[in-house]
């Protein structure tokens, strides 16, 4: 929200800075940026997003606030109808101002104020959570698989042991057969 400044104005009167702004919010949609001073630049940024604001809502309303402003049909529907689409994903941050350094001649410190054109990227807090999420499943793919192959493992001691087992079994088979055998023979010898 614009603040009222305390001290001295742009340009002198309340009426004078109304213009100046007015001005500069107009430069500002037809060229996309403006190179002025880092007070003014600073005192233009709430107006102008306040307006694409307006513009990425588009109603009957709104578009006859940004016209009590701009006084400029024409620069009115660039702003409604070019601007507020392209603005339609990002929630803030329409502009950024630029420091530029100081003026030649009075040394006044210089800005470029710029509507932001650029895609939104997404919040770093956003793909964090997509990173751990990625890296979930990928450890969960991961378990699986070497649950599969544990159970595999499993599977295949299982018949190894009654491999084992019915091996121990013949052959535990074939030694209480012996064992008769011998005890039979030695019942007979004795």
């Amino acid at each position: 929200m614009p603040k009222p400044t305390k001290g001295p104005r742009l340009g002198g009167s309340p009426a004078h800075q109304r213009h100046i702004i007015a001005n500069l919010c107009k430069d500002l949609i037809r060229h996309g940026a403006v190179t002025t001073t880092q007070t003014r630049a600073k005192t233009v940024q709430p107006h102008i997003e306040r307006l694409i604001s307006k513009a990425k809502r588009g109603d009957t309303h709104n578009r006859r606030l940004a016209l009590r402003v701009l006084q400029d049909r024409e620069l009115a529907y660039i702003l409604f109808e070019e601007l507020g689409p392209k603005f339609a994903e990002r929630n803030g941050g329409f502009t950024r101002i630029i420091k530029l350094g100081n003026r030649k001649g009075d040394n006044a410190a210089l800005a470029r104020i710029e509507l932001v054109t650029e895609k939104v990227s997404p919040k770093q807090s956003a793909v964090r959570e997509a990173e751990k999420a990625a890296k979930k499943a990928a450890e969960a793919q991961k378990l699986a698989k070497e649950a599969k192959e544990s159970a595999d493992a499993e599977k295949a001691a299982e018949t190894a042991a009654d491999a084992v087992e019915s091996k121990e079994a013949r052959w535990g088979r074939q030694e209480t057969a012996s064992r008769t055998t011998l005890q039979t023979k030695g019942q007979s010898r004795g």
